[in-house]
């Protein structure tokens, strides 16, 4: 090629080497449940407040005992939502059912404390009657349980 060609050629990149950054953000699916911003301190939870269109009045008094309160609008003002005009809870968060409500994080870690020692209680409980049967002569597997004197493989060399 002459020089006056050369300098007309364009270079170009195979589509495939091409990498184009797509200035539109990717659809997903709308969550039912909208994102908040979580104060420091809290733990968040959606409490079921009706149920097939039935006010649920036992599960939310229920969660209340343990120590959770309705989340107020106001707290979160991020969160749109349309107001509905039957909700028990004029002043909360209530969507589909669901009503967020909040707790100090120190009382869910105490929740978290005992959950733990009552599985551990259990789980301690039903290892024992399963071990209260042991045989001898065809012993069971118990987790944590090791004989020195097993070999797999070929042996020792």
């Amino acid at each position: 090629m002459d020089k006056a060609t050369e300098s007309n050629t364009i270079k170009r990149t195979d589509r495939e080497l091409e990498n184009r950054e797509s200035k539109v953000k990717e659809w997903k699916p709308a969550s039912s449940l909208p994102e908040f911003d979580q104060k420091a301190g809290w733990s968040y939870r959606w409490v079921r407040s009706a149920l097939l269109n039935e006010p649920d009045n036992m599960n939310v008094s229920a969660k209340m005992r343990e120590g959770w309160e309705p989340v107020k609008h106001s707290e979160h003002p991020e969160i749109q939502l349309a107001a509905d005009p039957n909700s028990q809870y004029k002043d909360g968060i209530e969507i589909g059912g669901v009503l967020l409500c909040k707790i100090p994080t120190e009382l869910m870690e105490q929740r978290q404390a005992y959950v733990d020692k009552a599985t551990k209680a259990q789980t301690d409980a039903v290892d024992a009657q399963y071990m209260n049967q042991n045989d001898p002569r065809m012993p069971k597997f118990a987790e944590g349980q090791e004989t020195g004197n097993t070999k797999f493989g070929r042996g020792n060399k």
